[in-house]
């Protein structure tokens, strides 16, 4: 098997024994849920079982959601259809495959980093699109959940840096600062905006 078909195996194998209604939304969407567009389209990257989507759905947007797992996105499929909600899963290797061209009035990436998509998302945004980006950091406090590959961990204020073209909007990263049992810590999170 090749290397994505052995990360394929992998996410459908942790899916099929989750469900949708368990998938939480990020906390950048759920702080920040208050700048989002009343209506538009929206793609949620890597979005396993589909928190976000649901998330940005009920907000009124028309979502697309895109993940390497052909079960999660089966799962949310179901399951946005069981809502009503505009959900259009989708199993795809946003690695892989192209992005479409000012496509989306708002992104959201959780929790997966890739450094060759930065320019991408950023041209797939329409102008006045948002960025909505959390995912995991080097600089952890002890005993933190995520990849343990440091490929797929941030460094400090990388966000920051791989979306310069964008108007940061929002940006949240604490590292070991202060008391580290308390605050927003392991992750950061970011929200930029592409220039109209």
């Amino acid at each position: 098997m090749s290397s994505n078909a052995d990360q394929q195996a992998k996410w459908d194998d942790r899916y099929r024994r989750s469900s949708v209604v368990d998938a939480r939304p990020a906390r950048v969407l759920t702080d920040y849920g208050h700048l989002l567009p009343a209506a538009g389209d929206a793609l949620d990257v890597a979005s396993g079982l589909g928190g976000n989507a649901v998330f940005i759905a009920r907000r009124g947007l028309r979502v697309q959601a895109w993940d390497l797992s052909a079960v999660a996105m089966t799962k949310l499929r179901d399951y946005a259809a069981e809502q009503g909600l505009e959900v259009y899963a989708q199993a795809r290797d946003v690695s892989r495959e192209p992005l479409p061209r000012e496509a989306f009035d708002v992104i959201v990436v959780s929790r997966f980093l890739d450094r060759a998509l930065p320019s991408a998302l950023v041209t797939a945004l329409r102008p006045g699109g948002l960025l909505f980006y959390q995912t995991f950091l080097r600089e952890s406090v002890g005993g933190a959940t995520g990849p343990r590959n440091p490929r797929f961990l941030l460094g400090t204020n990388e966000l920051i840096r791989l979306f310069c073209a964008l108007r940061l909007v929002a940006y949240r990263e604490e590292g070991l600062i202060g008391d580290q049992g308390a605050g927003f810590r392991n992750e950061a999170l970011f929200i930029g905006q592409k220039q109209p």
